[in-house]
Parts: C-alpha cells; structure tokens; sequence
C-alpha cells in the first residue's frame, strides 16, 4: 500500500452535510494535512432512491465553507477516478465474477418474503436473524429452475466459518469478531448495484487508502470489510472509528432532535463564522494537550495526532459553541461583522436592500456597538429590537426601575441638559449624563438606571451613550417624556 497516508471522507449523497459528517471529514482532513498526505473525497451515490438533489454539491459547498480543501475528488480529477461509485460498477462487476469463479460468494434466489420469514422463524427461536445460506449450495440445475421461475438473483460472499477477524483500532485497540455471528451478507443487489460494504471495501483498495478514520457506528462493518480484502488478498487499511456525538442528556444525536443545529448549511444561514465552527467540530470528541480551546486552522493541522480522539461520548454543548463563535467574532474586523450580520438585518425589514451612505453608516455603528456580545449573526435582529420601536411597552422589571421616587427629577434633568447638546454623539451625551448627576445629586444606579431604561426599555445593554446617540434625539426626548407623563400620572 506504500507509507504516504492517503485518507478519504465518503459522503452518500441522501443528504446535506451534518455536523456528524463534518467531523468525520475534518479529522481525516486534519490527519492528512498533519502527515502531509492526501485528502480524498469520493460519493458513495448507489443507494439511487435516497440521493437527494443538492446532496453532492451541498457537502461539497459547506466542506469547503469550513475552511477544507482536498486533493482528489469529483471536481479535482486524481490518478485514482473515478470519485462517485456509479461510476465505477465495471470495477465491481470483474470482482464479482472472481469471487463466483473462485467459490468464495454464490447467487441468491430468495425473496423478501422467504427472508422475512425465515428471520421471523429465527426471532421465535430467540436465535439472532441472519441469512441461513440455503442458496449457498445451489447445484446448477437448481439454480436454473430458479431462473426459470423468473427470480433475479443477488449474489452473497461466503462467509468462512469458525473464523476470528481481528484489527488493532486507533481508538478502540484491539478489536475482534467472531465469523459464525455473521451470516453469508449480500454484496450485490438483484439490480446489479454493490452494496455498502463491498462497493467501499473495494474502493479504499484501489485509491489506496492508508487509514479508515470514521463514526463508531461502522465498526460492525469492518469484520465484512475485512472478509472482502481477505477474499482477494488485499492489504487492509488501518481503522479507527470514533465515538458517537451525544446530547446534553448523554442520549446519541439524533436528527430528529431539534434542541441543536444539526446540518452546517444552518449554521451558515444563522451567522457562524465557519473558523469557529471549525474549531468546535474539532474538539468533538478529540483534545489537545493542555488546556487552551481556541486554536487556527493551522494551529490544529500542526498539532493533530489521531491517538488523542476519545473513547468516550462527545457531548455536543451548544452553549460552548455560541461563547466560543463570540470569540471568534469579537476578534474580527467590524467589516467582517457587518457583513455576517447586515443581511439578517435587511431580511427582518431593518434595513432596505438598497441603502444610502447615512443608512449604511448607521447601521455600521449599530453593529458595532454589540460586536462584543454578539453570539451568531441573525442574533443581531433581536438585540437591536429597541432602536426599530416607534413605542416601547416597558416590562415588569422596567417598571420597578421607572416607579423609583426620583424619577420625574432624573428624567426633567436629563431633558434640560440635552436641549444644551449641540452635536448629537455619544461624548456630548455622556458629558449630558454627568451634568445631570451634578444638578439633581443623583449618581450610580440611581441615575443611569433609569436613563436606560427610560431611553432603551432594558435593565441592561451596550455603552449606553452610544445606544442614546444611535437612537436619535427625537427618539430619546420622546421616551423621557414619556416616562415623565408616566412618573406624574
């Protein structure tokens, strides 16, 4: 197989890119960039009633929106093509016909029906269902009765009996299966088509694929894989299959579990900066050495070593994400923000499509002041809900701020230092703010609580002279006025 590490992230296109199939493909692509190696992306598209169209171009689109490029694939032609298995049936068909050749697989004529009830039979046995291998010596006149009948045969390989496969895993060690649990399993379907773990065993042979790096649930897999590169004398690749992402309740991540964002095209559409998210996928069920988690692209291709990926259950943490995201987005240029954040914006009614210079640089300014604690892009719409109010309809905790006793004094005082303020920005109003302390005597909570309030409706928020400017002064005199007629009724 040579020594150059040659990994591959095969996708079937049933569906769009998941946050399960992204860390598959992230790892093996960390893996070889680190051993610099290849990264290979082949389409496992035979399964043709379940491909959905976009599947291929939404995992490719989003793999390469995370930062991952790779070497060989449907659009970057290698040596080793082609990339999508339909593609490749002639190379199964000679295959097959080796196998038949050589006794090691046989034609099946039992339907759904006899199968069904033969694993129905089993079940009532309490035995565990598999394939009996009644076809499994068929003579051929048996075979062409069969045929004569009009029944289209599969072909099943022969699994050896009394026989252990065993494999050395990167995360697992050392693991090992018993041949008699496993019946004589179908590699090709009545239509012709391979199936999965023929059509991949046969694969990762040929693009000479040095390591298998893949999710925990395809280790039940391997034993056949490793029968099929038995069969023909192949080498097999080295394995390792990672743990399964779970919830916070330790339960496995389903897609019917709608309490987390599953799919990386959703993350793109809520505003994630995709380093972020990179990062993150990285450290699902994979961990550096020490205690820092916030790393590059390159920081991770340079420090990526496969036997620290874990052998217990990554546990997905959405709020992990979104502080990590903020950190993300608070370390790039405002540029970089506005536009992860302008378009949910104009998508809420916020803003035209078409803006002028003045709008466009008020909306600047607006997202600016809460880059600091913005978490994802669309969630700029809801905190900056308050500068789209006509009229603010304060809450409970507003009120108990706004029903203090010095209230109608703090708002008249602030209203009068206003009316002194030529230049509308935020250091005439907080010289405004202080001038107010100076002539009501008044400070702390006791002041800007309420100027808050009054002028944004919330206890909490941005640097509050620059949230007044945003606002505008007719905005701001009319919510002071307002609490004023309020404090006096």
């Amino acid at each position: 197989m040579g020594n150059e590490v040659r990994v591959r992230y095969a996708p079937s296109p049933t569906g769009y890119l998941h946050i399960g199939n992204a860390r598959t493909a992230l790892f093996n692509y960390l893996f070889a960039r680190n051993q610099g190696g290849k990264f290979i992306i082949r389409i496992e598209d035979t399964d043709q009633s379940r491909n959905v169209e976009g599947g291929v171009e939404n995992q490719l689109d989003y793999l390469k929106w995370l930062g991952m490029d790779w070497d060989e694939s449907i659009d970057k032609e290698g040596e080793y093509g082609p990339y999508t298995q339909m593609e490749r049936l002639d190379i199964y068909t000679e295959h097959t016909k080796e196998l038949l050749n050589k006794e090691l697989a046989y034609k099946c004529y039992c339907t759904e029906d006899e199968l069904e009830a033969e694993r129905e039979a089993q079940r009532a046995r309490g035995e565990m269902p598999r394939y009996s291998g009644k076809c499994r010596h068929l003579t051929e006149d048996q075979r062409e009765k069969l045929e004569a009948e009009g029944r289209e045969p599969s072909i099943r390989f022969a699994v050896p009996r009394d026989k252990e496969y065993s494999f050395d895993d990167v995360v697992k060690d050392r693991v090992s299966f018993e041949s008699n649990g496993i019946g004589d399993f179908v590699i090709v379907k009545k239509n012709g088509i391979p199936t999965y773990n023929y059509a991949v065993a046969l694969d990762d042979h040929h693009m000479k694929i040095s390591h298998v790096l893949r999710g925990d649930d395809h280790i039940s897999n391997t034993p056949k894989q490793l029968m099929i590169y038995e069969a023909f004398g192949f080498e097999p690749p080295k394995f390792g299959h990672m743990t399964l992402i779970v919830n916070d309740q330790k339960k496995k991540l389903s897609k019917r579990d709608k309490s987390i964002v599953q799919y990386i095209e959703q993350y793109h559409d809520l505003g994630f900066l995709p380093e972020a998210l990179f990062n993150f996928v990285t450290l699902l069920g994979w961990s550096p050495k020490g205690e820092e988690e916030l790393f590059t692209k390159e920081q991770l291709i340079e420090i990526f070593d496969p036997e620290r990926l874990s052998t217990s259950p990554a546990v997905f943490d959405s709020q992990k994400l979104y502080w990590m995201n903020n950190q993300y987005i608070k370390q790039a240029s405002l540029d970089r923000v506005v536009e992860l954040t302008l378009p949910h914006l104009v998508e809420a009614g916020r803003f035209p499509l078409e803006m002028t210079a003045d709008q466009k640089e008020w909306a600047q300014e607006l997202i600016a002041l809460y880059q600091e604690q913005l978490h994802y892009g669309r969630e700029i719409v809801e905190l900056t809900e308050l500068f789209f109010k006509q009229e603010i309809q304060y809450n409970e905790e507003a009120m108990t701020v706004l029903n203090e006793e010095q209230i109608p004094e703090v708002m008249q005082g602030f209203l009068e230092q206003l009316k002194e303020v030529e230049e509308f920005e935020p250091a005439a109003i907080k010289s405004a703010i202080k001038a107010t302390q100076k002539a009501t005597g008044h400070k702390g909570k006791k002041l800007f609580m309420p100027i808050r309030v009054a002028t944004t409706g919330e206890t909490h928020g941005p640097e509050l002279p620059q949230a007044i400017a945003l606002l505008g002064r007719e905005a701001v005199n009319a919510r002071l006025n307002q609490v004023l007629a309020m404090s006096k009724a």
